[in-house]
C-alpha cells in the first residue's frame, strides 16, 4: 500500500468519526458564537503535480545520450498541512501553515539504451488571507490567497547510456497560492473544511510548475465562546382590584362614599444612539458613551418604577439573524450596566432584541445595500437602544 493511501484512509476515518460524534452532540437550541478567535488545524488529502518532465530530463543529458520521451510517471501522492491562524471577524482571517505536498516520480527512455529516473518532493511554509462568506450560522463558503516559501528538491539517476546522470538539484523560492472550499461548524470549537488549492512552484532546473491539492481539514478554535440566545420573560401586568365602596348609614340619610381613584400608570421612553454606547458593529460598551446612561440612572433612582424594558435595534445592513443577535447583545450590555453600575433591581429589567424589524428611517430615505459611508450615516437613526420605564403615581 502506498503511503498516500494510508494517510487518505486515516483522514477519511477521522472525519467520519468526528462528524458522527459531533452531530449527535449538537443541541436543539440555536446558539450564536463569538466572531474573533485563534485557531489550530490539521489537513490531509491528495496532491497532483504539473511539471515539464521532459525539460527536466533534457537538463541532465549531454551529447552522449538523447531522451526519447517520458515512459512512466507518477503525478499523484498524499499531502498534509498543519496550520494556525486568527479570525478577525465573520469574514476575514490570517493563517500561517507548514505543508508537505508529497513526492512525484517519472522515467524517460534514453537512446540508444537506458533510462533516466527522476523524483520531485515539495514542502514549505505558507501565509494566507482567508475570506469567509457565511450562508448560515454554521455553513460558509471560504476562499484563500497567499504566498508560500517552499523547497522543491529533485533527484536524478540514470542507467545504460545515461549512467553518468546523478544529481540532486533544489530550489527555494517564494510563490503564490490560492484555494476555494466549504466550511461547516459542528460546535463553537470544532469545524470541518473541504478545500482545493493550487500552488505555483519553481522547477529546480528552470521553469515553472504547479501542484494542485484536495484536502479535508479539522479546525479547532481556541476558547471560542458560545452566546446563548436571549430569552425575554414578559411578566403580566398586575392590576389592583378596586376597593369596595364604604357605606355610612345615618338615619334617616344614607351616604355612599366613593372609592379612591386607582393609581395612574405612567410611562417614559428614552432613546440612546448605538454609536454613543458602542462601536460600529460591536456590542461592548464604550467608557466614553456611558455618561447619558449615568444621567438616566440618577433619574430612575429618584423615582418609583415597576418595570424597565431595554430594546436593542439595528439597521438593515447584514443578515437578519446577525442583526437580531447583535441587538439582543447590545440590550443585554445596557441592562448589565444599569444593574452593575446603577445598582438597579435586575428582576425589574427586561431586555428585548428587535434587530432590524422596527426602523426609524422610512422606505426611500436611504437607498442601497452596499455598506458605504453615506448609507451607514443615513441609517444611523435605526441603530439605537430604547429604554422604557413604567411606574405609578
Amino acid at each position: 500500500m502506498k503511503p498516500r493511501n494510508s494517510i487518505l484512509n486515516l483522514a477519511v476515518l477521522s472525519v467520519l468519526a468526528a462528524t458522527s460524534t459531533l452531530a449527535a452532540a449538537q443541541s436543539n437550541n440555536a446558539t450564536s458564537w463569538a466572531d474573533s478567535y485563534y485557531y489550530l488545524g490539521i489537513a490531509g488529502g491528495e496532491s497532483r503535480s504539473q511539471f515539464d518532465e521532459q525539460r527536466m530530463v533534457s537538463s541532465q543529458l549531454s551529447n552522449r545520450a538523447i531522451g526519447s520521451g517520458i515512459t512512466g510517471h507518477d503525478t499523484r501522492d498524499a499531502a498534509w498541512r498543519l496550520f494556525g491562524g486568527y479570525q478577525f471577524n465573520r469574514h476575514w482571517a490570517l493563517e500561517l501553515g507548514y505543508f508537505d505536498l508529497g513526492r512525484f516520480g517519472f522515467k524517460s527512455s534514453i537512446f540508444p539504451t537506458g533510462f533516466v529516473n527522476g523524483e520531485l518532493k515539495v514542502r514549505g511554509d505558507s501565509l494566507d488571507l482567508v475570506g469567509s462568506l457565511p450562508v448560515t450560522d454554521n455553513f460558509s463558503i471560504i476562499g484563500r490567497i497567499g504566498a508560500h516559501y517552499s523547497r522543491t528538491q529533485a533527484a536524478f539517476n540514470g542507467t545504460g547510456s545515461a549512467s553518468f546522470v546523478s544529481s540532486n538539484p533544489s530550489t527555494r523560492k517564494t510563490n503564490v497560492k490560492a484555494g476555494l472550499g466549504l466550511q461547516y461548524a459542528f460546535t463553537p470549537n470544532v469545524m470541518l473544511r473541504v478545500e482545493g488549492e493550487r500552488y505555483q512552484l519553481d522547477s529546480p532546473v528552470g521553469g515553472k510548475g504547479y501542484v494542485n491539492t484536495a484536502m479535508v481539514s479539522l479546525v479547532f478554535p481556541l476558547n471560542r465562546q458560545g452566546i446563548a440566545p436571549q430569552r425575554v420573560a414578559v411578566e403580566p401586568t398586575y392590576v389592583a382590584p378596586a376597593p369596595e365602596p364604604v357605606v355610612v348609614v345615618q338615619a334617616p340619610v344614607v351616604v355612599v362614599t366613593p372609592p379612591p381613584p386607582p393609581p395612574v400608570q405612567t410611562r417614559s421612553r428614552v432613546t440612546f444612539s448605538a454609536e454613543s454606547l458602542f462601536g460600529f458593529d460591536k456590542s461592548a460598551m464604550r467608557p466614553e458613551g456611558t455618561a447619558a446612561l449615568d444621567t438616566f440612572i440618577r433619574d430612575v433612582q429618584s423615582s418609583r418604577y415597576d418595570v424597565i424594558t431595554v430594546e436593542g435595534h439595528t439597521d438593515r445592513l447584514g443578515t437578519t439573524a446577525y442583526n437580531q443577535r447583535l441587538s439582543a447583545q447590545r440590550a443585554t450590555a445596557v441592562k448589565s450596566y444599569l444593574v452593575d453600575t446603577g445598582r438597579l433591581d435586575a428582576s425589574k429589567i427586561n431586555v428585548v432584541g428587535k434587530g432590524e424589524s422596527v426602523p426609524v428611517t422610512k422606505d426611500g430615505d436611504c437607498v442601497g445595500k452596499t455598506p458605504t459611508k453615506k448609507l451607514i450615516a443615513c441609517l444611523q437613526p435605526d441603530r439605537r437602544v430604547d429604554v422604557e420605564v413604567t411606574g405609578t403615581r
